[in-house]
């Protein structure tokens, strides 16, 4: 019998696209910063609306804005009731009969696994490699940002920063860094589309949808 089963709360909903909305507007804004491809509107020859400075000021307020929905999301992860079957999907990750009952299914010679939690080990996989990607893009980020706004935040962080960038291999390493894990949203996110797709249509348990109305639907067998 087939019932439909609540799978991810509200919050967990809103900072997921939340998060997809800041990302997409971070590697636009970031790709201009690295090389304008834009030229700004020309005012009796000259160009006076700014738009590197603009592109500039929505690709920090968008990083704030990821670090503040990525800290939120750990806070869900970590304490949230509903957010449980997020963490129960650890022991779906460390079991060998999971991974090869899930290899199988995208193989399309086996059916899905049974799972404790809301993830497969593939997809648990990805998505801890995709926070550490975020962690990593972000204290990149943060360490760009002090050397350019030296009061307030900028200026609180800076001691902290400083040895890590120093540790990291100086200014210009960072930065290959920031462009690096950018390029793994990049490779990430089609992958992700792909899969999360195919999960609904073949699996039949619309997986695509639960991410909008929060709610799977999964046979009770």
């Amino acid at each position: 019998m087939i019932k439909k089963h609540y799978e991810f709360s509200s919050w967990l909903r809103v900072t997921h696209w939340i998060r997809v909305v800041a990302i997409i507007i971070l590697t636009f804004t970031g790709f201009y910063i690295a090389v304008p491809f834009i030229s700004a509107a020309l005012n009796q020859g000259e160009p006076n609306n700014y738009l590197y400075a603009l592109m500039r000021s929505w690709h920090i307020i968008f990083g704030f804005v990821l670090i503040a929905v990525t800290i939120g999301k750990f806070y869900l992860f970590i304490f949230d009731k509903q957010s449980s079957i997020e963490r129960v999907s650890f022991w779906d990750f460390i079991s060998p009969k999971i991974w090869v009952k899930q290899i199988k299914y995208y193989m399309l010679i086996g059916k899905h696994a049974h799972l404790k939690g809301v993830y497969n080990p593939l997809q648990f996989l990805a998505y801890m490699g995709i926070y550490v990607a975020i962690i990593a893009i972000c204290i990149t980020g943060l360490i760009l940002h002090i050397h350019v706004y030296h009061e307030g935040l900028g200026g609180f962080l800076y001691d902290f920063l400083r040895p890590l960038e120093v540790i990291l291999g100086g200014l210009a390493v960072v930065r290959e860094l920031h462009h690096i894990f950018m390029w793994v949203f990049i490779v990430f996110l089609p992958v992700h589309i792909y899969l999360a797709v195919f999960n609904s249509i073949y699996g039949q348990t619309g997986a695509m949808d639960s991410i909008v109305s929060g709610y799977k639907w999964e046979d009770e067998k």
